[in-house]
């Protein structure tokens, strides 16, 4: 009779369909935020904060954020499209979407409604003084419409932000096919150092990978670097060598100056950043600033050059370090090679002992042309001064 018996267990408590459980729901939010951490993006991160309103309360902590700008424009530009755009639009139509790379939602879903600043695309320029973000707009009727919003206004939901990194989508700065030209600037309030690395152009190893200079600045300069001792030869003060190792400095600092500038909005709006790199696709240009030199900002307001939108340079001294001909361990070649370090004139009593020190020149930049900067240290040194501009 008892295997007659129903069973009573079965009915009252019912095995769970496995493919109703979340499984997300047993993570830790530490977890989570790790994740989030690793992802970066901040496209990614948008797109995570539509999943489940978990995501969406989670992702304004994260600490790890990489913006890559999509365009660079003009602030009369934008605000003059901005101001034609907004009375062709109907009131619903400023709750606008935020295409960020086309994402919609997910920007959205930060809270972020912003107002609208549309621009053509020929509006995009690398001498503009704004950063911008944006993409072809769902649901409009012109064609060619973006929509750009600075990444101040995309991370203004961001609470926690530790590390950032701004991606540019190109260098500022327009060089000849074939020459090398990279920089690093370290600004607090005002520029800390900088150091330029250039070369008249780079031969690679193989037959096929070529580039020789476009001018005869440095045709002379057949010298393997064995037997010149360090020395610039004569030849490079009457060819345009020096003439266009000026305009390589200007111009890198023009740029790093330039960039300083347009961080100021972020990093009084984030005041638990540690540290910020603005950097651009094709690693023309670093700017790096650590947690000391991002408070010495909030601090001490930079000044501002009277000629245009960016950081006033102070006066520089300078030192020079050039080669005619200098071989890399992995077999590249730099002709004319030049190394330019540069520190403001008036420096603190302990910025003035560690003068002598060039480790932080040599560091400056990721291989191989951290080895050349190491190799050209080694060689002659010359000094030069500049005003401020």
């Amino acid at each position: 009779m008892s295997s007659l018996r129903p069973d009573l267990t079965s009915r009252i408590y019912p095995e769970p369909d496995m493919h109703d459980i979340d499984h997300f729901d047993d993570l830790p939010d530490s977890l989570l935020l790790l994740v989030f951490n690793k992802i970066g993006d901040v496209k990614a991160l948008g797109r995570c904060c539509v999943v489940s309103l978990r995501f969406h309360s989670l992702v304004p902590q994260v600490e790890n954020v990489v913006v890559r700008v999509d365009c660079v424009i003009s602030d009369d530009d934008s605000s003059s499209s901005a101001a034609s755009s907004d009375k062709s639009r109907s009131p619903f139509s400023s709750l606008v979407r935020l295409v960020f790379g086309g994402i919609v939602k997910p920007l959205q879903a930060l809270g972020q409604l912003l107002g609208p600043k549309r621009a053509s695309s020929g509006s995009c320029s690398s001498s503009s003084s704004s950063l911008s973000v944006g993409s072809e707009e769902d649901g409009d009727g012109d064609q060619g419409g973006v929509t750009h919003h600075s990444p101040t206004q995309v991370l203004k939901n961001f609470n926690e932000i530790r590390f950032l990194r701004i991606e540019l989508p190109s260098g500022e700065l327009g060089i000849d096919e074939g020459v090398l030209l990279k920089w690093r600037a370290d600004f607090g309030s005002t520029l800390d150092n900088c150091v330029i690395l250039g070369a008249s152009s780079v031969i690679y190893p193989g037959p096929t990978k070529s580039y020789h200079p476009q001018d005869g600045s440095d045709r002379s300069c057949t010298n393997n670097g064995g037997d010149d001792n360090g020395s610039i030869p004569e030849s490079f003060y009457t060819n345009g060598g020096l003439k266009l190792r000026v305009v390589w400095t200007i111009s890198s600092l023009i740029a790093a100056s330039a960039r300083h500038y347009l961080l100021q909005p972020i990093i009084s709006a984030h005041k638990t950043l540690d540290n910020l790199v603005l950097t651009d696709a094709d690693g023309q240009g670093v700017l790096y600033m650590n947690r000391d030199q991002l408070e010495e900002l909030r601090v001490k307001p930079l000044s501002a050059s009277s000629a245009s939108k960016r950081t006033l340079v102070p006066a520089l001294n300078m030192r020079l370090w050039y080669a005619p001909h200098l071989e890399l361990p992995n077999g590249v070649v730099l002709k004319g090679a030049t190394l330019v370090a540069i520190r403001p004139s008036e420096q603190l009593p302990t910025v003035k002992k560690e003068v002598s020190d060039v480790s932080w020149v040599s560091n400056a930049f990721e291989e191989p042309y951290g080895t050349a900067a190491k190799m050209l240290v080694k060689r002659r040194t010359y000094c030069l001064e500049m005003n401020s501009f």
